[in-house]
């Protein structure tokens, strides 16, 4: 296994991983400890080349350092991704000798769950690694984090639906989610349940097919689901979504989703904000994920009774933020970047 040192002015390090022996390749980065360890996900996709990858786990791991801070964990921001398709590429062998490599860092970073990973997944990493959370078995195993993901993207949604329509009663309210994986999924059930309407899409038609015929779910193809007339539009999916060309098509009052990274630059949130669109900020509205796979990573006893306040302080802060943007009609998403920057400012103090 080859791990090399990638230079960087924005992360205090990253790292390429390679093994010819499994076909891995990969990149781990840590944007920011100074809050504490670098904690987050591992992706594994298909990615055009080297290039993206790197660019996205650079994202990512911004992203974390954010998401950590709003959500006032004793951790910093990193991220992992591995390159390859997890249904064709994905072996026990890849994943440990990836283990490998996160065992070097020596717990400068902690992964856990992300897109085209399980559980499972997690504990064949843990043989070779201990700086592993999100396992379904242990002392403080906290398991698959994608409902409490959800759990904190719902509240967000009845938080801007509050803000923008004066009650947070989503019976009767129209959600456009693009993307049915474990946290889209979980969102879509969570919504049924509130008396939603939903309309769906994902790059997978059994997804679709299990959301018609399980809850109702109105179908639309991919690049449909931005001109979806709706309440809500909920990213669920990849980052980068919210762009110069996709953000003139939306028909929604409010967006509030899972996926990391939504907008593809800063000035997409002043894009939203000019065509009064509220944004929930991805990095706050999706804290609920990594909330539950610090109380493993912080050796938490009470897990539910830690996730549920924080939760709330979650949602405390989402609200906090929108009361802002809305008073200085400005972009949430600047807001929430301050917010940020604040308590960082203050932890460093």
């Amino acid at each position: 296994m080859k791990i090399t040192a990638v230079p960087s002015d924005s992360h205090e390090e990253i790292y390429r991983v390679s093994d010819a022996d499994t076909g891995l390749l990969g990149f781990i980065a840590l944007h920011s400890t100074q809050l504490g360890p670098a904690a987050g996900g591992l992706r594994m996709r298909l990615y055009a080349n080297e290039d993206a990858a790197l660019t996205d786990v650079k994202r990512l791991s911004k992203g974390m350092t954010y998401k950590n801070a709003a959500a006032d964990l004793p951790l910093g921001g990193g991220k992992a991704v591995i390159v390859g398709d997890p249904a064709k590429d994905k072996t026990p062998a890849l994943l440990r000798a990836f283990g490998r490599a996160i065992e070097n860092l020596e717990g400068r970073y902690y992964t856990a769950e992300d897109m085209g990973m399980s559980p499972a997944d997690m504990a064949t990493l843990a043989e070779e690694t201990s700086y592993v959370a999100g396992l379904a078995d242990g002392a403080f195993a906290s398991g698959d984090p994608s409902p409490i993901t959800a759990r904190g993207i719902f509240n967000a949604i009845r938080v801007t639906c509050r803000h923008r329509f004066g009650g947070d009663d989503l019976n009767g309210r129209h959600v456009a989610i693009q993307g049915l994986g474990n946290v889209g999924w979980n969102l879509a059930l969570l919504l049924k349940d509130a008396g939603a309407d939903l309309t769906v899409t994902d790059v997978d038609q059994d997804r679709i097919n299990r959301a018609v015929t399980e809850i109702g779910a109105t179908p639309v193809a991919l690049d449909e689901i931005y001109a979806v007339k709706a309440d809500v539009f909920a990213p669920c999916a990849i980052g980068g979504i919210l762009n110069a060309d996709t953000i003139p098509a939306l028909r929604v009052s409010i967006v509030a989703g899972g996926a990391n990274n939504q907008l593809a630059t800063p000035e997409d949130g002043a894009a939203l904000n000019d065509r009064g669109i509220l944004y929930a900020p991805d990095f706050v509205a999706n804290g609920g994920g990594i909330i539950n796979v610090a109380t493993e990573i912080l050796k938490i006893a009470d897990r539910p009774a830690y996730v549920a306040q924080k939760l709330s302080a979650l949602e405390a802060t989402m609200d906090t933020i929108l009361t802002k943007a809305h008073k200085n009609n400005v972009s949430p998403d600047a807001v929430a970047v301050a917010t940020v920057a604040q308590k960082m400012d203050r932890a460093a103090a």
